[in-house]
């Protein structure tokens, strides 16, 4: 399974199947960082087998947010044609395609808007095969996260 993910954020554990998964968004500059303790916002992503699906969370205050996650999982094509001299390959011989992950580290994005109009966004990074990632994101109130999933 490829990195695909919210990945968000990522943020996630998402599968056309409904299942999801979930990310943390840590405050480390801005007004929320100043908080004692600083508040940690909970994602949920959804279709994280997939490359891209819905996130939601609340922003401290309880606003709700909506948006989406999308990574980039490369994937290799191959194609196998040749004759088979057995009966095995049926006749005319054996012709195969098959799609594969490649190996490595995914990007994605996350982008969500608020109810009260703030906009959150983000990039983060994944392991191929994985549902787990890190990144960054901010929001228009001036606060500048940490990405964990």
């Amino acid at each position: 399974m490829p990195a695909r993910t919210l990945g968000l954020i990522a943020l996630l554990g998402l599968s056309a199947c409904g299942s999801s998964s979930e990310m943390q968004l840590y405050p480390t500059a801005g007004p929320l960082a100043k908080e004692t303790p600083p508040p940690v916002i909970h994602a949920t992503a959804d279709t994280t087998e997939g490359t891209s699906g819905a996130l939601r969370f609340r922003l401290a205050g309880r606003t709700k947010c909506s948006g989406t996650w999308s990574a980039l999982a490369p994937k290799v094509v191959s194609k196998t044609r040749g004759v088979s001299l057995t009966l095995r390959g049926g006749p005319g011989g054996k012709f195969d395609n098959s799609v594969e992950s490649v190996g490595g580290i995914n990007t994605g994005e996350i982008y969500a808007v608020c109810k009260d109009g703030t906009v959150v966004k983000g990039t983060f990074v994944m392991g191929s095969s994985t549902t787990s990632g890190t990144g960054e994101a901010t929001d228009t109130r001036g606060n500048t996260y940490k990405l964990l999933f």
